[in-house]
């Protein structure tokens, strides 16, 4: 599953007493019975559900002080680690080595854009202003005490997948990038876009082939399917990083 999805079934739990009604409907119902893939059987409506019931309803300030406490705590039900410990030790060498060399690093997700910018500076030296994500509706308020506040709606307002990531650079960053690295086919418009630009270009996709370090999935997966970048990536000129053969380590160790 992805790690955003771990928080978001976190947090129905621990909203689960103010809400009795999630005891008789789905997909809370299998998620409060710990039946995960009941809950998942629904799709992406089911997953869209988890996150706006958990994401919304509460200020970014609010929002960003539960994942930051999440964080502090949660450990991944496989590995025992610390979400933010499971973050891969090449792609960290290749952002240094990148920024070494006068290179801006970004980061473009499908992941909530909200959900990500409270970690992604300490984990992987990028900083809020330059995670690029998904996102739901925010609307500035005033409350009683004369507080200003941003308070996020129970509402889509952008998805940063697929076609939808090359628009995300250009909205957020307005540059088309110099080098893209993906490992999905969620990814593959932005490698597309990317380095079909002028002068030198790069794309990568890393190929999750290992299952004894990590995890390994590729055609068939229904998360992070990657089908058409292993068709197209030869042709395409991107290079495929096999994570089984070409990693000497994947979480640092």
């Amino acid at each position: 599953m992805y790690f955003q999805l771990f928080f978001a079934i976190d947090r129905i739990k621990a909203m689960a007493p103010e809400h009795p009604e999630w005891k008789t409907t789905e997909p809370y119902a299998s998620i409060l019975k710990g039946d995960v893939n009941a809950a998942l059987a629904g799709g992406e409506h089911a997953i869209l559900e988890l996150v706006m019931a958990s994401h919304a309803g509460m200020t970014t300030e609010e929002f960003t002080a539960i994942v930051k406490d999440w964080l502090a705590t949660a450990t991944h039900p496989k590995t025992g680690m610390a979400f933010t410990d499971m973050t891969y030790q090449p792609m960290k060498e290749l952002l240094a080595h990148l920024r070494e060399h006068g290179y801006k690093t970004f980061i473009v997700s499908g992941g909530g854009i909200e959900f990500m910018r409270p970690w992604t500076e300490a984990v992987y030296g990028i900083p809020p202003e330059q995670v690029v994500g998904s996102s739901i509706k925010t609307s500035y308020a005033v409350r009683e005490d004369g507080t200003p506040v941003l308070e996020r709606l129970a509402e889509l307002n952008f998805i940063d997948d697929k076609a939808g990531k090359p628009v995300g650079i250009h909205e957020h960053i307005g540059r088309r990038p110099t080098m893209a690295f993906g490992n999905s086919d969620g990814d593959f418009q932005m490698l597309e876009w990317t380095t079909a630009g002028d002068g030198p270009r790069f794309g990568m996709l890393v190929h999750h082939t290992d299952s004894v370090r990590e995890w390994a999935y590729d055609r068939e997966s229904h998360i992070g399917r990657l089908d058409r970048g292993l068709d197209e990536a030869e042709a395409r000129g991107w290079v495929v990083a096999d994570m089984a053969r070409d990693w000497a380590s994947v979480y640092g160790d």
